[in-house]
């Protein structure tokens, strides 16, 4: 399948999915939604896993887009440790803590392979 939108990448759909994960989980908490602090951070992470694969990929530039890709798995390790704060604070559950992991860990190996591929096409004979 043939990518011509940033919708079309396999990852940014599941960063997607972690976005929404982690706005249920703050919306479920009364007192994860008023640690403000926190609440940005973590909402501020997950966006930015899926908002740097769109930029990335707009930016038509392959070693551009690798950046992107890096700075979207960083990202999602910075999802996993704001989750932990949650859980010790009994602000999300250990199933929605696993959930949102799992969903981070997900989207960041897609990342990873992405990369992989591209690295992979920089490196072909023109």
């Amino acid at each position: 399948m043939k990518i011509t939108r940033f919708e079309d990448i396999e990852a940014w759909q599941e960063a997607r999915k972690l976005v929404n994960l982690v706005y249920d989980a703050i919306n479920a908490s009364e007192t994860f939604a008023r640690d403000f602090r926190l609440v940005g951070q973590i909402q501020g992470a997950a966006v930015s896993v899926m908002a740097n694969i769109a930029e990335g990929f707009a930016r038509r530039s392959t070693k551009e887009f690798i950046q992107f890709l890096f700075i979207s798995k960083s990202s999602a390790a910075e999802v996993q440790s704001h989750l932990y704060v949650a859980l010790d604070q009994s602000y999300v559950s250990h199933e929605t803590f696993s959930k949102i992991y799992a969903q981070a860990e997900k989207v960041s190996k897609m990342d990873s392979g992405f990369i992989k591929y591209l690295r992979s096409q920089l490196n072909k004979p023109k």
